[in-house]
């Protein structure tokens, strides 16, 4: 019997290229999901797409990011990995640091997250060896592949 979709859910996400030409990538895990993906998070009703996301880096890596180019918007029907009768938007926007000096932290760290505690663990990976197969949800791997320059998909 197929999942009813009750409601939309909609994520923002950037994608960050530091001077080293590396790529800022998250790992999550939560109590019963554990996942790999680019950062950002979910909008908040009277909050718009950039201003969410920067709120988003703000929260969870402490760096001020300004929100430039739009990359893209999920255009087919994808169920949520977090709430099974919800419809997944994805928006992707490229962003850059405010200052370009300023370090993400790369130990693991908790947030509480509606009541329940996440555990983030952020880390760079080099453009010129990354591998799809790092990211977890489908959409994240076509962002990739689109955008993220030379990068070879491997099987």
């Amino acid at each position: 019997m197929p999942v009813q979709i009750n409601r939309f859910t909609i994520r923002v996400y950037g994608i960050l290229i530091n001077q080293q030409q590396e790529v800022l990538l998250v790992h999550e895990k939560m109590p019963q999901l554990e996942f790999t993906k680019f950062p950002g998070g979910g909008l908040e009703f009277g909050e718009g797409t950039r201003t969410c996301l920067a709120r988003e880096f703000m929260e969870e890596t402490g760096l001020e990011v300004e929100v430039t180019d739009h990359l893209y918007t999920t255009d087919f029907f994808q169920p949520s990995a977090f709430n099974k009768g919800d419809q997944l938007m994805a928006i992707y926007y490229k962003v850059e640091l405010k200052d370009p000096n300023a370090k993400v932290q790369l130990e693991e760290q908790q947030i509480e997250v509606n009541g329940k505690i996440e555990i983030l663990r952020f880390f760079w990976v080099p453009l010129e060896n990354f591998d799809l197969n790092l990211l977890t949800f489908p959409i994240d791997k076509i962002v990739a592949r689109k955008f993220l320059h030379g990068i070879k998909e491997k099987s």
